[in-house]
Parts: structure tokens; C-alpha cells; sequence
């Protein structure tokens, strides 16, 4: 059986392979970390927007990493994360 995450945006518990990862390295940069396999702490979301945008607008990565999140990292991660949904999509 695969691990179990639950999702930063709509709070529902998926099969960690069916979510997006972001990690927190050990430098305090925040990035997508779409292999799954980079170290430091990690949160995670479903491959959709409204998942992502709820995310966003509750500023849930500051909780999940403990640390106050710049809004340039917020649109960097909304970037990545959409270019991977529409990568699953197509």
C-alpha cells in the first residue's frame, strides 16, 4: 500500500503519488519538487487549481513550513504546479 498525504488545499487524504510535493530545503529556499525525492520538509497538493488557489489564498505553506513564505514564492510554486497539471492533463 502507498503512503497516504494530505492535500494543504482541500485537507482530503490521497495516495502520495496522486499529489504535487513541495519542499522546504535545509537553505529555507521553498520549490516544487515534482520527483518527490528532494530532502527537507515537504507539503502537499492535489493536481488541481482549486486546490492551489485555497492553498494560496489561507497562506497554508507558512503553516506547513513554519516560516513566513514570500508572495514571489507563492506565484513561482502556483507556476510550476500548473505546468505539471497541465502535464497530467495532456
Amino acid at each position: 500500500m502507498e503512503p497516504l498525504r494530505t492535500c494543504i488545499g482541500c485537507m482530503g487524504v490521497f495516495e502520495q503519488s496522486k499529489l504535487i510535493r513541495v519542499s522546504k530545503n535545509k537553505d529555507g529556499k521553498i520549490s516544487v519538487d515534482p520527483d518527490k525525492h528532494r530532502s527537507g520538509r515537504g507539503a502537499y497538493i492535489c493536481s488541481n487549481t482549486e486546490c492551489l488557489d485555497k492553498a494560496i489564498k489561507s497562506r497554508r505553506l507558512n503553516r506547513a513550513f513554519k516560516c513566513e513564505v514570500e508572495e514571489q514564492s507563492y506565484e513561482l510554486i502556483r507556476k510550476s504546479i500548473e505546468e505539471i497539471i497541465k502535464q497530467r492533463e495532456s
